[in-house]
């Protein structure tokens, strides 16, 4: 049943994309991040906008477009056209798509540039230093690899020293340590915010803000041999998207108090969703932009990390890129099954990794035996005993059993609310999965095909009732990231497509009423895979790589530092040989159990070690260290379950750094996959 909510509006942006490429999974990550907290928002009766958008100048298109005999236009309306069909394959809806080349853009840009200049923050002068086309930025000295190399790109960069206007950044500082101080959230995660706080405090300095050296950019008002930098042109498309001073949409969807850090609840949010690669621009560069043009400040910005590829950087070079477009045309639930994986499995502001196998893992583990296997078992028992009908129910026909279950439901269901509002999609949609888990659980307590035994069928339907109305819940709660399922497991349940409406709240939590309805057809919302399906998609989904072979060249590489490898190369055969057989007696003697690691750190001065904290069921938590500092961000490993090998003799590495277990992985030193498993499993459960 819906009910009132409160009006807040929010207004959520993802990065304008760079178009020297085409869609891939990491710009398809943050853009369905966006489009699932703009379908929560819209539940929960809110007034939001989600704006996407391309990046469309800068050095590096002009030279491109040179490359290919295409104007500078001509060749960023092809590419991104691209990112504008994409998107909708993907389920994604956007409210607005910007374009740096319309002129709705470039007009309020320039009047933006005017407002800093009347601060006197714009002077112009001469810069010399490294430049990177690929970031479209300069670098220090003290930024770049060997051999002068881009950090990121890992190419060289260039020498350029040309005329330019520079933004006097350096008075902005006091400033923006201010707002960071008053305002804890504005950047998130809290790990993001140290290193932009280290960033500032380090010392700001004037700010290269036009370039000469080419022509495609947005003219500087009244000085048409500059354009400005790509990036203080990129950046004011959150603002400029929404139509300007006067624009109805920007005093509804921008905070109204100029220059105010914005705390009310009735200010609206403006969030910033991106990679931590360009936090930077967004967290220094951009407020301070908007604090010389005396305009409203952002709400937060929020960077998520890096995706790897089955344990390895996406690289061209590596030929591991991932078409999220061919993966939702391929995988079985669509786009639907997609967005739900790279929502679960990443933790929203960690680096995270796109493992194909544990995508069909988690597709048959959580969408086809769980979600799916729940909503046939209770529409086939509908079928089988109140001739497919929602049978109605009295509230006092419930006894403990079905009040304790929906006690366990509801909290889970809450703490889904709680993780979509602080964006932990990945904690929300596992507190959603534990409502389906604790009902699968109440079917198997509460047993209606014995009750219909008995011939108590009050009962059968109280159990049955009591059911439909925890799946009617769950059809809400999934939409967000599983839209089209949602709405297909929805008229399986006799109810309509999900539908918003401002001021009221459809995920609202009521088990109090349940009338009488004709149910659907029942379908399988999720078939599952058999094994030989699964290597079927494998074979077809995951890029090809060149089998290589490696021995550990150093000991702290080897099996002994708390990681016990097997290197798997691509999808070939393994080259090295078989170990000879062992009994069964033998291979008992090994106590496996799952862990979940609480901890994680960095072992100091041994660049390949991790020091983590392990529970196995244990009274206290174990230390192991291991082997996968190469492999994964220490953030990264908190909270996943692992295979622990639990008795091993401990392991001492000197200096009171003692190891007391081994985790399972396969892989190189640089690209390990850890042994995980899915699911509610308790810490200390032994793997047989």
């Amino acid at each position: 049943m819906p009910g009132e909510a409160q009006a807040k509006r929010v207004y959520l942006t993802t990065p304008i994309y760079y178009v020297n490429d085409v869609p891939h999974l990491g710009t398809a990550y943050t853009t369905i991040v966006g489009d699932a907290l703009r379908r929560y928002h819209q539940l929960r009766g809110h007034e939001v906008r989600l704006l996407a958008g391309t990046d469309e100048h800068g050095l590096k298109l002009e030279r491109e477009a040179k490359e290919r005999g295409l104007t500078p236009q001509a060749f960023v309306d092809q590419m991104s056209q691209r990112f504008r069909d994409a998107w909708p394959k993907l389920l994604v809806e956007t409210d607005d798509f910007i374009r740096t080349t319309e002129a709705r853009h470039e007009a309020l840009v320039q009047a933006i540039w005017n407002r800093v200049q009347e601060s006197g923050d714009l002077q112009k002068g001469h810069y010399e230093d490294w430049y990177c086309v690929g970031c479209e930025s300069f670098k220090t000295e003290k930024e770049l690899l060997a051999g002068n190399l881009c950090p990121l790109h890992k190419k060289p960069v260039e020498r350029l020293k040309e005329e330019t206007y520079f933004f006097s950044l350096d008075k902005y500082q006091d400033r923006l340590l201010d707002l960071y101080a008053k305002s804890p959230g504005f950047v998130a995660p809290e790990s993001r915010r140290n290193e932009v706080l280290s960033f500032v405090e380090s010392g700001l300095k004037p700010l290269s803000v036009s370039r000469t050296s080419f022509s495609w950019g947005v003219p500087v008002p009244g000085d048409s041999k500059h354009v400005m930098y790509v990036w203080f042109d990129a950046l004011s498309n959150y603002w400029t998207a929404l139509g300007g001073w006067e624009s109805e949409l920007t005093k509804r969807f921008w905070p109204a108090d100029v220059q105010a850090i914005p705390t009310a609840d009735d200010d609206p949010l403006v969030i910033h969703l991106m990679g931590k690669d360009i936090l930077r621009f967004h967290a220094v560069f951009w407020p301070a932009f908007l604090m010389s043009a005396k305009m409203p400040l952002p709400s937060k910005v929020y960077a998520h990390g890096f995706l790897t590829i089955d344990g390895q950087k996406m690289s061209k070079s590596l030929r591991n890129a991932v078409d999220p477009l061919r993966l939702a045309a391929e995988l079985p639930g669509g786009a639907s099954t997609l967005r739900y994986h790279l929502l679960r499995a990443i933790a929203f502001g960690q680096d995270g990794d796109f493992d194909h196998a544990a995508l069909l893992e988690r597709y048959n583990a959580d969408l086809g035996k769980n979600l799916g296997n729940l909503l046939s078992r209770v529409l086939g028992l509908c079928l089988k005993n109140t001739d497919n009908t929602a049978p109605a129910f009295e509230q006092a026909q419930r006894i403990e059993l079905d009040n304790a279950f929906l006690k366990d439901v509801q909290a889970s269901l809450k703490s889904a609310i709680a993780h979509w509002n602080a964006i932990e999609p990945h904690r929300a949609l596992e507190a959603t999965w534990a409502a389906s888990s604790r009902a699968n659980l109440y079917v198997d307590q509460a047993a209606p095909w014995a009750e219909a035994k008995k011939g108590d069928q009050a009962r059968v339907a109280t159990i049955l009732s009591t059911l439909i109305k925890v799946l009617e819940h769950l059809s809400a709660f999934i939409a967000p990231a599983l839209p089209d399922k949602a709405n297909d497991m929805r008229s399986q349940l006799g109810l309509g497509a999900l539908s918003s409406a401002l001021n009221t709240d459809r995920l609202v939590i009521n088990f109090e009423d349940c009338a009488a309805r004709k149910l659907g057809i029942a379908t399988p919302l999720f078939p599952t895979l058999d094994p030989a399906a699964v290597a079927a998609l494998l074979l077809r989904l995951v890029p090809k790589k060149e089998p290589t072979m490696s021995e550990p060249a150093n000991p702290e590489d080897a099996p002994g530092d708390g990681v016990l490898a097997a290197t798997l190369p691509g999808l070939g055969p393994i080259e090295s040989p078989i170990d000879p057989p062992i009994t069964y007696d033998q291979f008992a003697a090994t106590d496996l159990r799952i862990g979940i690691v609480l901890e994680a750190e960095k072992v100091p001065k041994k660049d390949k070690l991790l020091r983590l904290k392990v529970d196995i069921g244990e009274a206290e938590p174990r230390q192991i260290v291991a082997g996968l500092a190469l492999s994964f961000a220490p953030e990264a490993l908190v909270g996943k379950r692992v295979v622990v090998v639990t008795n091993l003799a401990p392991r001492d590495f000197g200096k009171g750094l003692v190891s007391h277990g081994m985790l399972l992985a396969a892989g190189e030193s640089n690209s390990l996959r850890l042994a995980t498993v899915d699911g509610e499993v308790l810490p200390g459960t032994k793997v047989k």
